[in-house]
């Protein structure tokens, strides 16, 4: 099964609403200087851009996708003259070395096919100095809304289990993220948990994104009959911790490192 990246507006229900936050504190920890030159490699739906043009004061930035429908979605979404918008891979960027001062990666490593190349590439990017930032989801773990999902999923059907991000990811485990900048050349490198609380008005806000087919599990929920949907909705529904005013609060966790080329 192929995942599904194409719909920007089901992608901000799904998971960027969520991925907004942890951008804020990403950034805050980064600490990079205003007007700077920043790259944003993964840039999806322009979450991540957004948050730098609101509280860095960047010199401009350069955004890159492999989605065209993403980066249409990014354009329109953020329509500011200092963003430049561009669909590319992150482990061949179409860009000259030594002109960043920040090149920064939120929650994309795990979906490229070679993650040390990606890494090598934003160290050939960017400045002497300059630094690196990424962000992946702790899917193992702490990303508490996809393991509920999928937790709920494998009980039903066990095929399922080599779909799960927790399985198919191994660099969103703690310390993998690190390994690998320190193994690409990374300096003075730093690594922290960032959380979040996620919270659900109700189980249709939290059950409705997964119907959106944007990511690994809505796509899944998307290939089954409506009797085995229904199956898994019910199954879900039952496991999550839901509040007296039937709201549900979950912890999203994100790995962070840093470090300087």
């Amino acid at each position: 099964m192929n995942d599904a990246w194409q719909n920007g507006n089901s992608y901000e229900r799904f998971m960027g609403r969520w991925s907004h936050l942890v951008a804020r504190e990403f950034l805050s920890w980064l600490a990079v200087p205003p007007n700077s030159r920043w790259l944003d490699v993964g840039c999806g739906t322009g979450s991540l851009t957004k948050q730098i043009l609101e509280t860095n004061r960047p010199q401009n930035i350069v955004s890159v996708d492999p989605s065209p429908e993403f980066v249409e979605f990014a354009r329109q979404s953020v329509p500011d003259p200092a963003v430049q918008f561009r669909v590319g891979l992150a482990q061949s960027l179409e860009l000259e070395a030594n002109q960043f001062d920040a090149v920064v990666s939120a929650l994309v490593l795990n979906f490229v096919p070679q993650p040390e190349t990606a890494v090598a590439e934003m160290l050939r990017v960017v400045k002497p100095g300059g630094a690196i930032g990424i962000f992946l989801w702790d899917y193992a773990e702490g990303m508490e809304m996809l393991r509920y999902f999928w937790d709920a999923t494998v009980a039903l059907d066990k095929k399922a289990e080599a779909l799960d991000e927790g399985v198919r990811f191994p660099l969103c485990r703690d310390g993998q993220l690190e390994s690998l900048v320190r193994r690409c050349g990374l300096k003075q490198i730093e690594a922290i948990p960032i959380e979040v609380v996620t919270h659900f008005q109700d189980f249709a806000d939290f059950w409705t994104p997964f119907l959106g087919y944007v990511g690994p599990a809505p796509a899944y929920v998307m290939s089954l009959t409506p009797g085995e949907k229904q199956r898994l909705k019910n199954k879900v529904h039952n496991s999550l911790p839901i509040n007296q005013d039937g709201s549900i609060s979950l912890v999203a966790r994100a790995w962070a490192v840093k470090g300087i080329a």
